[in-house]
């Protein structure tokens, strides 16, 4: 057993109480750490530290471009501690380590990108109608921000906010997933030996509702940003909006992917099952819904079928292993309802669908899905493909839009005006065109309608935790 303090000013820290939890092992059941359970008081000690940390002549004094130094070292720390962090992950929540090898291998690349952004923003002079007067902008750090992870990426998803956080000058309080806080405790201290000021990164752990309603309503907080579920993003948002915090929320997708009749079924196959059956689906960008033009249906099944049979369920330590266990019981449990919902309906069941083990979900298909069906609307965040055919491109479109979500979409076609003019029409904030899943760290990602709110990656990444101050000067002369 591992014990796991918070992680405040660099150091471990055990909670204000004493409380601790326990993390387990989805493969094996078993208990392999305690953990620090946090409460309001670890929040406030968590917060109060990050904004010292935040208004140190240490932090403060570091040019743009020294503070990008320090995430490319950070960056470089995190590829030597590879495999170790791999290894607390894995364990943390079931992921294959062949699977996080290579997921984490891409996260050090937001760390470098950001590193190389941070003295790339610049202000405006502005044209203003007023002689002898200049006006220009700056952009400034809020200060605190709190980020508030998932349990299924928790490195990854933690380097998208942490990393243009601090490339724009903020300190960061992280609250992890109780399901998965390991790997983030054990990374914070690569902030120090990248030479990071300490508590410039504080890790507060514990249940929800013992520690975020306080990381959201504290005074020292001045932004938010959240990645998870809708219906807790919906609180968050509820709970920064009361104090009014500006929020960044990158929340669930029902992902529609599009298969016209000309498309490479080959090709669509393999970007189709990667896109729902890896990472036994327990992601937001998951392109759950399979369209497909009726000309082709039969034979793009078909190859889909065949593809979820060869994906190796197992020991996520095995080198074989391509899907380890879902993560949680509670989300085992949610996949299950889904899957019983669905055998009640007119759906038809392709493969899959066995939920008798407890741990293991595999790959599932359903066909001839309804449109006003449950499987069809909601996200089942697991590796459950729902197929509807179509006939006509409008019907493609109004389809794919027919959701309350509008994170990501695929489109497989030959023809490239058609795929221009669907993608122009796809309410989504991430279309892929004839290749799925490509997340970068120069590109922007985020959702429409109840997909989120602001935008991570890319350069508008880094303009969500930074404030444009207007600049007027008098020079003189009766302006």
């Amino acid at each position: 057993m591992r014990e796991l303090g918070m992680m405040i000013g660099g150091r471990p820290t055990a909670a204000d109480d004493g409380r601790t939890f326990a993390s387990v092992d989805p493969y094996t059941g078993r208990e392999w750490a305690t953990i620090a359970r946090g409460s309001a008081a670890d929040v406030d000690a968590a917060v109060r530290d990050a904004d010292t940390a935040f208004r140190s002549e240490a932090w403060r004094a570091l040019t743009a471009g020294a503070r990008g130094a320090l995430l490319v070292r950070l960056a470089d720390l995190a590829i030597e501690r590879l495999d170790e962090l791999v290894e607390i992950e894995s364990r943390d929540n079931g992921k294959s380590r062949k699977e996080l090898r290579a997921s984490l291998r891409t996260m050090a690349a937001w760390y470098r990108y950001y590193g190389g952004l941070a003295d790339k923003v610049q202000g405006d002079v502005i044209p203003v109608d007023r002689p002898a007067s200049l006006n220009y902008t700056v952009h400034e750090p809020y200060g605190v921000v709190a980020a508030i992870l998932p349990w299924n990426s928790p490195l990854r998803l933690a380097a998208w906010k942490i990393a243009p956080a601090l490339a724009a000058g903020n300190a960061v309080v992280l609250k992890p997933s109780e399901h998965a806080s390991a790997s983030n405790l054990i990374f914070n201290a690569l902030f120090e030996e990248a030479g990071l000021p300490p508590g410039i990164v504080n890790v507060v752990t514990g249940f929800g509702p013992d520690v975020v309603p306080a990381l959201i309503a504290h005074p020292l907080v001045k932004k938010v940003s959240f990645t998870g579920g809708v219906a807790a993003g919906t609180l968050v948002s509820e709970l920064a909006g009361r104090h009014l915090k500006p929020c960044t929320l990158e929340l669930g997708g029902k992902s529609p992917q599009i298969v016209f009749g000309d498309a490479d079924l080959d090709r669509a196959a393999d970007g189709i099952a990667a896109g729902v059956f890896f990472s036994g689906g327990q992601t937001c960008l998951a392109g759950s819904r399979l369209l497909v033009h009726a000309s082709v249906h039969d034979a793009l099944l078909e190859r889909i079928v065949d593809r979820a049979k060869k994906v190796r369920l197992g020991d996520p330590a095995d080198p074989e292993t391509d899907v380890g266990p879902v993560a949680t019981a509670v989300q085992h449990q949610a996949i299950a309802e889904h899957i019983t919902a669905a055998r009640a309906t007119d759906a038809v069941l392709v493969t899959g669908g066995d939920t008798e083990d407890g741990r293991f979900i595999g790959p599932t298909v359903f066909d001839e899905v309804a449109r006003d069906s449950r499987l069809f609307q909601d996200e089942v965040f697991g590796p459950v493909l729902a197929v509807t055919s179509f006939d006509t491109e409008d019907e493609a479109v109004e389809l794919a839009n027919d959701t309350p979500f509008g994170l990501a979409a695929g489109i497989w076609t030959r023809d490239i005006g058609r795929a221009h003019r669907v993608a122009g029409r796809v309410q989504a904030g991430t279309v892929w065109i004839n290749t799925y899943r490509n997340t970068v760290p120069q590109s922007p990602f985020g959702g429409y309608k109840a997909s989120g709110v602001g935008r991570e990656s890319g350069f508008a990444g880094i303009t969500e935790y930074l404030q444009v101050k207007s600049v007027w000067v008098d020079l003189g002369g009766g302006g």
